[in-house]
C-alpha cells in the first residue's frame, strides 16, 4: 500500500515543521526529576507538565508504589468486574470519597475512560447534557457515546447557560450540566456557584470534570466544588490522577446509588483492565501527603503568585489565570512554534497550543507550575521569556480578535 493513502494536510504541516526544526510534539525526555528534564541532551526547566504538586519523585510516593508492586505485582491482568479487583482499589475508593466529600467513588484506569464510561452511563436516550463550549475532548467523545443529545452553552456565560436550560428542561427526563472545574488550556475557573444556582432553579444535575482542580483547588486539594463550598450540590465529580496525583487513572464520585449504577453499567469500567497496583498506591500516598502536609500547597500557590506577577511585569497577556495553568498569549500559530523552539534552546520546556485547539489567531504557550519548582527555576523562565519577547516580537499585554 502506497504512502499516498495517508496524505493529509495535518501530515503535510507536521512534515513542514520537522523540516524547519519547529516540530514541538512527541519530544523524547531522556531524564527527569519532575521540575527539570533532559531532552536532546539539553537540561531544561519543565513548565509543560501537569505535575502540579510535584509528587512524581517524592520519596514517600515512590516507596508506596514499590511496596504495592512487591505485594501485588506489576498488573491486575483483568477488569475490576471479574478478576482484577484488589483490596487497595476498594481502599482507595473509600479514601477518595472521604477526601472529596461524597458518599462513594469509583476509580477507572484513565481519566478519559472515566468520562467515556460515566457520562455514557448517566445519560440515557430520554436525557440530555448541556456542555460548556470549552469542555475537554474526553467529554466531547463521551457525548458521542451517550444515547441522549448534547447542547452547548457559551464558555462560562451564565446567560447562555440559562437560555439553554430554559429551552430544554421540560423536553427531557433529566438534564445534566457538564463542565470543567478548571479549564485545561487557559486555567479559567468555572463560575460554579452560579451554575449551582441555575441547576437548582431549573432542577438540573451537575457533572463536574475537575481533572485540573482536584489536588489543587480547595482545602488541601479537595477540588473546585470544595473551593466554592458547594460539594453537597454537585451530583457527580470527576477527577484524574495523571496530574496532581502523580499517576494515571480517574475517579467519579457522587451518591452511593449513582455510583453503584455506574459501577454496573459503564462499559469503559467493566471492559478495561483495572488500575495497576503501583498506580493505586501512588494516588493513595499523594492524598496522604495532601492531608498531612500543608506546605505543599503553600509552595504551589507561592510559585503561582510569583510567576503570574513576573509575566504581568514583563507585559505578557496570561488570560487572567488564577490557577497553576498560566497561558501566555502569542497569537500566530507559526510564531508559537518559534517561541517554543527558542525556549527549548534556552533551557525551558513548554508546550504550544494552536488551532484548532484554540481559535485561529489565539495561539498560546501553555505553561504550568509545580510546588517543587525552586525560585531560581522560575527566575530562569521569566528571563528566557523576556528574551523571547524581544527576539520574536511577542504581542504585549492584549489578545487579538
Amino acid at each position: 500500500m502506497g504512502n499516498s493513502t495517508y496524505t493529509h494536510r495535518i501530515l503535510d504541516t507536521a512534515n513542514m515543521l520537522k523540516d524547519n526544526n519547529l516540530y514541538p510534539f512527541f519530544r523524547a525526555i531522556e531524564a527527569s526529576d519532575g521540575t527539570t528534564i533532559t531532552h536532546d541532551g539539553i537540561d531544561m526547566v519543565m513548565i509543560g507538565s501537569n505535575n502540579y504538586l510535584g509528587l512524581t519523585h517524592h520519596p514517600y510516593v515512590q516507596e508506596a508504589a514499590i511496596k504495592a508492586i512487591e505485594k501485588f505485582g506489576t498488573g491486575c491482568t483483568g477488569s475490576r468486574f471479574l478478576n482484577g479487583n484488589l483490596t487497595i482499589h476498594e481502599e482507595l475508593e473509600e479514601k477518595l470519597a472521604r477526601y472529596l466529600g461524597h458518599e462513594d467513588a469509583i476509580v477507572f484506569s484513565t481519566g478519559m475512560q472515566t468520562n467515556l464510561g460515566a457520562l455514557a452511563a448517566l445519560c440515557g436516550p430520554k436525557d440530555c447534557m448541556l456542555f460548556d463550549s470549552e469542555n475537554h475532548a474526553s467529554m466531547i467523545d463521551a457525548s458521542r457515546l451517550a444515547l441522549g443529545p448534547t447542547f452547548k452553552w457559551k464558555h462560562n456565560d451564565m446567560e447562555s447557560l440559562e437560555e439553554v436550560l430554559a429551552s430544554n428542561i421540560n423536553r427531557f427526563n433529566r438534564v445534566t450540566i457538564v463542565a470543567d472545574g478548571v479549564f485545561s488550556m487557559t486555567g479559567d475557573v468555572l463560575r460554579l456557584p452560579e451554575v449551582v444556582a441555575l441547576a437548582e432553579k431549573y432542577g438540573a444535575h451537575i457533572y463536574l470534570d475537575d481533572a485540573h482542580g482536584i489536588g489543587v483547588m480547595g482545602d488541601r486539594g479537595r477540588g473546585t466544588m470544595n473551593h466554592f463550598g458547594v460539594t453537597d450540590k454537585i451530583n457527580y465529580n470527576m477527577g484524574t490522577f495523571s496530574k496532581s496525583f502523580a499517576s494515571i487513572g480517574g475517579v467519579i464520585s457522587g451518591s452511593s446509588e449513582a455510583m453503584d449504577y455506574v459501577r454496573h453499567t459503564a462499559r469503559s469500567f467493566m471492559f478495561s483492565a483495572s488500575m495497576a497496583p503501583a498506580s493505586v498506591a501512588t494516588v493513595s500516598a499523594c492524598i496522604d501527603l495532601c492531608e498531612k502536609d500543608n506546605s505543599i500547597h503553600e509552595a504551589l500557590w507561592g510559585n503561582v503568585d510569583f510567576i503570574q506577577k513576573g509575566f504581568k511585569e514583563l507585559g505578557f497577556y496570561t488570560y487572567n489565570s488564577e490557577t497553576p495553568i498560566v497561558p501566555v498569549f502569542i497569537g500566530d500559530d507559526l510564531k508559537a512554534m518559534q517561541v517554543t523552539q527558542f525556549l527549548k534552546e534556552n533551557g525551558v520546556f513548554a508546550t504550544p497550543v494552536i488551532s484548532p485547539a484554540v481559535p485561529k489567531g489565539e495561539a498560546l504557550i501553555r505553561t504550568s507550575y509545580m510546588a517543587s519548582h525552586k525560585r531560581e527555576h522560575l527566575e530562569k523562565v521569566l528571563d528566557v521569556f523576556e528574551k523571547a519577547k524581544k527576539a520574536l516580537d511577542i504581542p504585549t499585554g492584549h489578545r487579538l480578535h
